[in-house]
């Protein structure tokens, strides 16, 4: 694979994160069911995952399903809740062959009983895997998170355990669901549409956006080396201007 071979492994994202985007737009496309995209797409992910992977990316995330999408016709949300358990009974075997692993984010409990007693097996057979953390964020939502986040701050300066004073990025970081992971370096989004979509807002303050026409059932291996690449060859300054950084 030519691409792979490009990619500088002194200059890899520390996390990835991606917004799965165009499954019903590829299968209507294609006169298929919109569920029929989301059966497709699962072959991406796999792609995905295996690639980053291969050339070195510690942390994945995946943007699976949003708080909002427990609004789409129930046919739909119930069949995402059924991929969702046969893929991870599927994928296990992998994820453990392959030292990944599984970690997930969001309102966990609002997931049907099977689908997050499924997740939870899961998680902690792949617990002692140290190669790369694979995040699915489910029932997942930025704004919720903050506020459960603020909550949270609220009852330990409440009880005296912090001091309001106290109170800074570190102390928000670690009260999020990504409080075990590193801010986002590289975010994708696929479909062609340009917008976060309540997407770890305070996560990627400082990534790179990396927006793609493909749509996420015909993501693969190359389109992932492809957006590596390209974050690779631009500048990040953090508020600094060039000639501080050189």
């Amino acid at each position: 694979m030519i691409l792979k071979e490009k990619i500088n492994k002194d200059n890899l994202p520390k996390h990835i994160a991606v917004i799965m985007d165009g499954n019903g737009r590829w299968a209507k496309r294609q006169g298929f069911l919109r569920v029929k995209g989301h059966e497709t797409g699962a072959k991406a992910v796999r792609e995905t995952v295996e690639i980053c992977a291969e050339i070195g990316i510690k942390n994945l995330t995946l943007f699976a399903f949003s708080t909002e999408n427990w609004n789409r016709p129930k046919l739909e949300v119930k069949t995402l809740m059924n991929l969702l358990v046969s893929s991870l009974k599927k994928e296990i075997k992998t994820l453990t062959n392959n030292n990944i692993k599984l970690n997930a984010i969001g309102s966990l409990d609002n997931l049907p009983s099977k689908a997050k007693k499924e997740l939870q097996e899961v998680i902690e057979k792949t617990s002692n895997n140290t190669r790369m953390t694979l995040t699915l964020a489910l029932s997942y939502g930025s704004r919720e998170e903050l506020v459960t986040t603020m909550k949270s701050i609220a009852e330990k300066v409440k009880d005296g355990s912090i001091h309001v004073n106290d109170i800074d990025e570190n102390t928000i970081n670690n009260n999020l669901y990504t409080s075990n992971l590193p801010d986002v370096d590289l975010l994708i989004r696929t479909s062609g549409e340009e917008r976060i979509s309540n997407f770890l807002l305070w996560q990627i303050a400082y990534a790179e956006l990396y927006f793609t026409p493909t749509l996420w059932p015909d993501f693969r291996k190359e389109n992932l080396l492809e957006a590596v690449l390209n974050y690779q060859n631009r500048e990040r300054r953090f508020g600094k201007t060039s000639e501080q950084l050189s």
